[in-house]
């Protein structure tokens, strides 16, 4: 299959802080990624970039052969990329159905295929966002990026916080999208024995660099890269303490930027 997605030497951060190096990785159409590493790598900014809330430095990144780089952001989801953030980042004042509503834009994804996924959106469709539970908003969070009826889906921690039974739940619900409907996917994921049962391929990030790419059977058959590439070690968790981990608050800062419009 043809590259949907390139990244060709990226380097982005936040502020003044280099948090990509230099990255370069491609995603196949109708391909579902694994993006693994741990915590404080440049896993959620290298979504982040793609979606065009870092500060750009170098590098560019093609959508379709097309040049996305010096797109902003709403440019870019109408361009094809889709977004579920770790924040979820849906309207709480707003209904179910408002909230999907609001965004839509026309394709395959319409209301009634998205209350078939998630027939729990549906039985809830007249509540307001904060009177659901953090499953339910993150169904949701998912749902509002399908509708903008993207080419690609960036998922950023989807399972994280949720009750075992909804994991399967979304685990369900993703195997569907991106296998029985072929969107692309990138998706970032602590949980990796679960991820990889949906997922084509595996991506290792550390320290701002992509160090390991494989097919995600082989991965599954040879415990020791996860063991290897995902241990927490005493220099992982110092870069964390003493460097990464800082970042937070300018990830913060770039993406309140973003929705301000400011």
């Amino acid at each position: 299959m043809p590259d949907l997605l390139t990244i060709d030497r990226l380097r982005a951060g936040y502020g003044d802080a280099v948090v990509l190096p230099q990255v370069s990785l491609a995603v196949a159409e109708g391909e579902a990624l694994a993006l693994l590493g741990r915590n404080g790598m440049g896993k959620t900014t290298l979504i982040d970039s793609i979606i065009g809330v870092t500060r750009h430095r170098g590098g560019t990144i093609h959508l379709a052969g097309r040049d996305i780089t010096p797109l902003r952001p709403e440019q870019r989801a109408r361009a094809g990329i889709g977004w579920v953030p770790q924040e979820r980042n849906i309207f709480k004042s707003l209904t179910v159905e408002e909230n999907l509503t609001a965004v839509a834009r026309p394709g395959a994804w319409t209301l009634p295929r998205i209350y078939e996924l998630f027939p729990r959106l549906e039985e809830r469709k007249a509540n307001l966002g904060n009177q659901l539970s953090g499953g339910e908003q993150q169904m949701l969070a998912v749902a509002r990026a399908l509708v903008v009826n993207p080419r690609i889906l960036l998922l950023d921690e989807p399972l994280e916080g949720l009750a075992p039974i909804l994991v399967d739940e979304l685990l369900a619900a993703l195997r569907r999208i991106v296998r029985a409907n072929g969107v692309a996917a990138i998706i970032v994921e602590q949980n990796a024995g679960k991820i990889l049962t949906v997922c084509d391929r595996v991506a290792i990030i550390e320290r701002g660099s992509i160090v390991y790419q494989a097919s995600s059977s082989a991965v599954k058959d040879d415990p020791g890269i996860l063991e290897n590439h995902l241990a927490v070690t005493d220099t992982a968790r110092a870069v964390r303490t003493d460097g990464w981990a800082s970042l937070a608050s300018a990830r913060r800062l770039a993406r309140a930027v973003i929705a301000s419009g400011t």
